[in-house]
């Protein structure tokens, strides 16, 4: 399978149609959203063209093709004019040898663990940074993998406008143009 997944478009209407623009190019099987879709949170500055009605429609129109998990600044009135799923706080993807365990970052994350296994991939988005991180695990921690796409619309430290493409066992990070930035052979 091949998955998209991006976070935190904060209702950036011009960087979604790029994200959605490199969807399409990419021919991706489904998009995985982490969260925090439409509001850009007191926390942020307004993204570039900030038009949260934009995006619904956007995405409204594609629907059939999005995963989503509720990020922090995700609400019961979001979910209301979106008609997909966005307020599960996570989702499991069985995904071959190991299972995928998509969240946005502010409840589960490196520091407080879901109940994933030996192999899992920890997905997160929330800090608006590309990182991947292999976690050695220990007596009472698990093996596993965290990685974080960055943001759609507001990356900070420097980071690039993008998303990553997860492929049998390659995870490529992509800019919004999809110029390969980085790119990660799972073990």
């Amino acid at each position: 399978m091949k998955l998209m997944i991006a976070s935190d478009i904060h209702g950036s209407a011009y960087y979604c149609r790029k994200l959605l623009e490199a969807y399409k190019t990419e021919k991706a099987e489904r998009l995985l959203l982490l969260g925090d879709i439409l509001y850009h949170g007191p926390r942020n500055d307004l993204p570039k063209d900030y038009a949260p009605k934009e995006v619904i429609a956007m995405l409204n129109a594609m629907k059939n093709e999005i995963l989503c998990v509720r990020g922090n600044c995700d609400t019961e009135v979001d979910q209301m004019v979106l008609e997909f799923p966005i307020l599960a706080d996570y989702a499991v993807i069985i995904n071959g040898k190991r299972d995928i365990y998509a969240t946005h970052g502010h409840i589960y994350n490196e520091n407080n663990l879901p109940p994933i296994k030996d192999g899992d991939i920890l997905l997160c988005g929330h800090t608006h940074v590309p990182k991947i991180t292999e976690h050695r695990g220990g007596e009472k921690e698990p093996r596993y993998t965290y990685i974080n796409p960055g943001s759609v619309s507001i990356p900070k430290e420097e980071s690039h406008h993008g998303y990553i493409i997860l492929e049998d066992d390659e995870m490529k990070w992509k800019d919004l143009l999809g110029k390969v930035i980085d790119n990660y052979l799972l073990r």
